[in-house]
């Protein structure tokens, strides 16, 4: 479940009493809203930093992408669980005159330090008594002018700032928060010919090592990937490593990742992003649980629907914008110009979506449900497991004028049990057959 604040009262919304949310949480059914994407229908919120507040509330701070064709904004929203499982999405947290490109946040003495950049290279901070601010003291950080600001606080309180596209650079930073030791910077901590560095930054420390977690082109010559190299100090130097998550196949148009790796609950999880909409534009925050070897090195995470939570359930809805793989033309885009809910959109012949994981527990389903809205029609076929698997059910989908949505069911005569990847093909006759709203199984 997602609670909306607003911190601009003319869109007609008041911001939440804490201990009213607190209260309206503990009341209502628990109701698993840890899938992906985090970010709500209709808001779009990339290059997702998690850090954790001193009360345990896990806030993701990110850009915020509004429209087709342009990244970000001039604002920023902010989201928070306490438990991943409900979230709280707080608008407008601050506003700026330039747009806003990637931050992070640091919390320190009672403060809570806001670090972001504008056109121009331009790197600044901004201070607040909340995490949700307001922010004021607007203050230039001198010496960076590049993008994607980072703070680090190592364990003997020393903070650093790292910054940087194509060569990463960092430095310590004073005890204000707000200036650099500009005699320590270093240049180069990881770089595109070395460590395939694009940008975004992101550093962490676990055990005795640091890690210096990045948007790098390792595969397809695309910032797909977030990746990591490794060290003993916390300005280099750092060793390649390998891949945390890469986000190609999300949607046909991406293009980049920015992330950010965070421990909460004893378990550590990756913060990434998808593109929508066909482009590398209007991109969402997505979350997965991540591993570790024994020797420090992460697993490569899988994108998947079911993110920090369980296995979806089968027999409850599946709303067709969690689908984490696209293939061919299929979107995932707005049912409505000016609206909010999110659809599987342009589906052609072949296309085809995924979604990873759903759980059919210890019984099969007897039937299917989808939730479509009829274009030239077609026919739409469900596997399991495969991409290319054979089909084990089919719905014969009629013409329409994509006006009108209406449900259609189908028998299920195959023996469907346990956790299963769940692939939707597509086929008819050239252009657009049918949009899909959801899918639901049925005992």
């Amino acid at each position: 479940m997602i609670f909306r604040e607003r911190k601009n009262t003319k869109f007609g919304y008041m911001k939440k009493n804490t201990a009213i949310l607190t209260a309206m949480l503990a009341a209502i059914s628990p109701i698993i809203f840890a899938q992906n994407p985090i970010s709500p229908e209709g808001v779009f919120i990339p290059d997702p930093s998690a850090r954790v507040s001193p009360d345990g509330t896990l806030l993701i701070y990110g850009s915020l992408d509004i429209k087709d064709g342009e990244y970000c904004s001039d604002r920023y929203h902010l989201l928070s669980t306490r438990d991943l499982v409900h979230w709280t999405l707080t608008e407008d947290i601050f506003r700026n005159e330039e747009t806003l490109y990637a931050p992070d946040m640091y919390y320190s003495d009672g403060r809570y330090h806001l670090y972001y950049d504008c056109p121009g290279g331009t790197e600044w901070v901004a201070t607040a008594d909340s995490p949700a601010g307001p922010f004021t003291k607007k203050t230039r950080i001198e010496g960076p002018e590049q993008i994607d600001p980072c703070i680090f606080v190592d364990d003997d309180g020393q903070a650093y700032y790292f910054w940087g596209q194509f060569s990463a650079k960092g430095a310590r930073m004073n005890p204000d928060f707000r200036t650099l030791d500009r005699s320590s910077i270093t240049d180069s901590l990881v770089t595109e010919e070395e460590h395939s560095f694009h940008e975004g930054s992101f550093v962490f420390k676990r055990g005795g090592y640091y890690y210096f977690t990045y948007a790098s082109v390792k595969r397809r010559n695309m910032p797909t990937c977030l990746s990591y190299a490794m060290s003993t100090s916390p300005l280099g130097p750092y060793e390649y490593k390998g891949e945390i998550i890469d986000n190609a196949g999300c949607d046909p148009g991406v293009w980049n990742n920015h992330g950010s790796v965070v421990e909460f609950g004893g378990k550590w999880y990756v913060l990434y992003h998808r593109s929508t909409h066909g482009d590398r534009f209007m991109r969402k925050a997505c979350i997965e649980p991540i591993t570790f070897r024994e020797d420090g090195t992460i697993v490569e995470a899988e994108m998947t629907s079911q993110g920090a939570s369980s296995p979806l359930d089968a027999y409850s809805r599946t709303d067709a914008f969690r689908a984490c793989l696209l293939h061919g033309n299929t979107r995932i885009r707005l049912a409505e110009e000016g609206g909010c809910h999110e659809i599987l959109s342009g589906l052609h012949n072949g296309d085809w979506a995924a979604f990873k994981y759903l759980d059919f527990g210890e019984k099969s389903p007897s039937s299917v449900t989808i939730r479509i809205r009829p274009r030239k029609g077609g026919r739409l076929g469900i596997a399991t497991d495969q991409v290319y698997q054979g089909d084990f059910v089919s719905v014969d989908i009629p013409g329409g004028d994509g006006s009108k949505w209406i449900e259609l069911s189908a028998r299920i005569e195959d023996d469907i049990t346990g956790k299963r990847a769940l692939f939707l093909h597509f086929y008819g006759d050239d252009g657009d057959l049918f949009d899909i709203d959801w899918i639901r199984f049925d005992k």
